[in-house]
């Protein structure tokens, strides 16, 4: 017999363990031509090489092997919290410096993520998430600590623009309404899935909500080094550029003890398999305490953080890393977005960070299927099915992206297509959504 939690998790494991199934059949031209392409994944390979190259020439356990001892304790090693504080120094530009003290290590984001909502909120309490949003904030907020994830919508409003405030207020004044308590709002910058940064005034703007209503302001800026050119979008303004949380004089704004920043190798090293996070927490010693109580079931592995301070440590490596990946990052999309405009795939345009574009799937697929009275757009409740009906014909292609629906997308037929992929991986990728959308 389960426990309760422990037979809604079996229920409902299937289709949290479905990507895991695509990972574990991706398409190789020789060993696995009927596999998956998957441009759903959050990962950029376009660096592998490069950071292989460089891994292979460290050695990961020292002389002394003290890496294979419980080093220095769960919350990170000194040298990988003295490694972060100088990285993050070098190019978050905070107000105030970052120390080695301020910082706890875990193994990953999700981990970090997981120690803020069961630190600020007890169980049944809300945290605030904008919409679309990083699908699995879901479960690193909710599933263990219990917490309650509260979707914010934006209508037609920029989702990143300072407009955006008055609807995460509103949702604030919402939930107390029903009794539940708002603990904390919880940031993407740069944006999964939306591939933008918020702009410094709407950051602001977002600190004085959190301060007027007592709420912690968490901003995790996993993407943060991966902003990048748009050479290829037509805009009327310029994208927005990066602004850490940290670079911010709260005084007069906010608390500073309400501040919190998250950070992890994953996604600007392209190492999601380097299983290293960061929680930054300048003025709130209180809760890096409460972190520690729970750290032996976060502590990263003493070889991921002996990687991450050799990469971390090489300032000319890192420098030369950091410039290549934004140009790859650069190119990459200015050659996804070629690919859909051949295939009218309409996008979102106006990306400058991350791996992502927003798609528009299902205004294809109806335009090819005008007489097609199962997919009806005139009809609310079918046309709030196309998402998941064009999903299915994309996994018949073995073409995975992840679909707006698990997102929290306002609109139907929208999914995240990630293109920091090799060319001939992209290309067929996209081949096969078209494929999908028009058979």
């Amino acid at each position: 017999m389960l426990s309760t939690r422990g037979a809604q998790a079996s229920a409902g494991a299937a289709k949290e363990t479905e990507v895991w199934d695509v990972l574990s059949d991706l398409h190789h031209p020789t060993a696995n031509p009927a596999g998956f392409i998957s441009l759903g994944v959050a990962e950029n390979s376009l660096m592998h090489t490069t950071l292989r190259d460089f891994l292979h020439s460290k050695p990961l356990v020292d002389s002394s092997a003290v890496s294979l001892t419980y080093g220095s304790g769960p919350t990170g090693s000194k040298s990988v919290r003295k490694a972060l504080s100088t990285f993050v120094n070098a190019y978050f530009k905070p107000y105030a410096a970052v120390h080695a003290s301020q910082i706890m290590a875990t193994n990953g984001v999700s981990t970090a993520i997981e120690h803020c909502s069961w630190v600020f909120a007890n169980s049944g309490d809300g945290i605030l998430l904008g919409r679309p949003y990083y699908r699995a904030f879901i479960p690193d907020i909710g599933l263990r600590p219990g917490v309650k994830v509260v979707g914010v919508a934006f209508g037609g409003a920029d989702p990143l623009g300072q407009e955006c405030v008055k609807r995460y207020e509103k949702a604030i004044l919402a939930e107390k309404e029903k009794g539940v308590k708002v603990r904390a709002l919880m940031l993407c910058n740069p944006h999964n899935p939306l591939g933008r940064c918020y702009s410094k005034e709407t950051v602001i703007d977002l600190m004085k909500l959190c301060q007027k209503y007592e709420l912690h302001f968490i901003s995790d800026e996993i993407y943060a080094l991966s902003v990048w050119k748009n050479t290829v979008d037509k805009l009327d303004t310029l994208p927005t550029p990066f602004t850490s949380a940290l670079s911010i004089d709260t005084a007069g704004i906010i608390d500073p003890a309400l501040v919190h920043v998250l950070w992890g190798f994953s996604k600007d090293f392209g190492a999601n398999g380097i299983r290293l996070g960061a929680i930054i927490s300048q003025n709130n010693p209180d809760f890096l305490r409460a972190c520690h109580t729970c750290a032996i079931y976060s502590s990263p592995s003493s070889l991921a953080e002996n990687a991450a301070v050799a990469i971390l440590s090489d300032e000319n490596f890192l420098a030369s890393y950091v410039q290549m990946n934004q140009e790859r990052l650069s190119s990459a999309y200015a050659y996804a977005v070629n690919l859909l405009r051949r295939y009218d795939i309409e996008y979102r345009p106006g990306a400058n960070s991350a791996f992502f574009l927003f798609v528009n799937l299902g205004k294809k697929y109806l335009e090819n299927r005008r007489e097609d009275t199962v997919v009806d757009p005139s009809k609310g409740e079918v046309e709030s099915t196309v998402t998941q009906f064009i999903y299915d014909r994309l996994m018949m292609k073995k073409i995975f992206l992840v679909l707006g629906d698990a997102v929290g997308a306002e609109e139907p037929g929208w999914f995240r297509l990630v293109f920091s992929q090799d060319k001939e991986l992209v290309e067929e990728g996209i081949r096969r959504v078209a494929e999908a959308l028009e058979e």
